[in-house]
């Protein structure tokens, strides 16, 4: 099963993110290069929240240790991460996005 939660990102600039809160889920919306992707706001390594993380193209640094993960697919850049975040499909449609949240 899942729901859907729509978040207004018109005014999200490229290279910005912002923390979301939805269905009891804690989510970080990145707009990176020209779409937006969601991905889990917890690093897999520090489960440290990735809010003060420095998106550079699609890969987001986490603050703590320097892990890097690929918003797109969640993957592991570089150690200390070692496992894939969970990221969530995205639709974009006239400054919103839809996230799809799966149970």
């Amino acid at each position: 099963m899942s729901s859907e939660v729509t978040i207004d990102v018109a005014d999200l600039a490229p290279g910005q993110t912002r923390a979301v809160s939805a269905h009891g889920l804690e989510l970080l919306v990145c707009h990176a290069e020209g779409r937006f992707y969601a991905i889990e706001n917890r690093c897999p390594h520090a489960m440290v929240r990735l809010d003060a993380a420095v998106l550079s193209g699609c890969i987001l640094e986490c603050p703590v240790h320097g892990g890097r993960i690929d918003v797109r697919d969640g993957s592991p850049q570089r150690h200390p991460v070692r496992r894939p975040a969970t990221t969530y499909p995205v639709r974009e449609q006239d400054g919103r996005i839809e996230i799809e949240l799966r149970a």
